[in-house]
């Protein structure tokens, strides 16, 4: 089988010539166009309860929320977190797709994705150096946190089921993220 491997300005030329819809829930992984799970009431619940929570960074001009776009991480690499904390600027990213540098906490919500979340898109994100890794697992009901990137792993990672979850100085308590 011969495949063809995407970078992601290829992928960007596919939405923009109708080939990928708006409404398509794909992402790109190492060149290779992704179907993503489909999203369910719990999951949207989730991530609505994330927003809440982590909104007064945005409204104090700390960081930017970011909901399901995309984050280059390489040329041939973008995947569409459920929800990204990036670095705050003023043209909120007009001129550019937000890249790995620019993300100061990646959240993925999982309830049928958590072996992708975690044996795909985790090592992804270390590589890329994102600081930390929040994984919402809806279905264990507990959030798994990683800090610390260290080569396609994270050198600090604990499962939380109780207690608080902290960004930028803002404490979340972990049943606050839990639908």
């Amino acid at each position: 089988m011969i495949r063809h491997r995407f970078s992601a300005e290829d992928f960007h030329r596919m939405a923009e010539a109708g080939i990928l819809g708006e409404d398509d829930r794909v992402e790109l992984i190492r060149g290779e166009v992704v179907e993503l799970s489909p999203v369910g009431k719990r999951h949207m619940a989730a991530l609505k309860r994330l927003m809440n929570a982590l909104f007064p960074l945005q409204q104090a001009k700390k960081a930017l929320l970011q909901v399901q776009d995309p984050l280059r991480l390489f040329p041939d690499t973008e995947p569409q977190p459920d929800l990204a904390l990036l670095a705050y600027r003023d043209d909120f990213y007009r001129e550019r797709v937000p890249e790995a540098k620019d993300a100061l906490l990646v959240v993925e919500v999982a309830e049928t994705s958590l072996d992708h979340d975690l044996q795909v898109k985790l090592p992804l994100y270390a590589q890329a150096g994102i600081p930390e890794v929040w994984v919402v697992d809806l279905v264990r009901e507990k959030v798994h946190v990683f800090r610390k990137p260290q080569g396609e792993g994270y050198g600090e990672a604990q499962a939380l089921e109780d207690g608080e979850l902290s960004v930028l100085g803002l404490k979340v308590p972990v049943k606050e993220v839990l639908p």
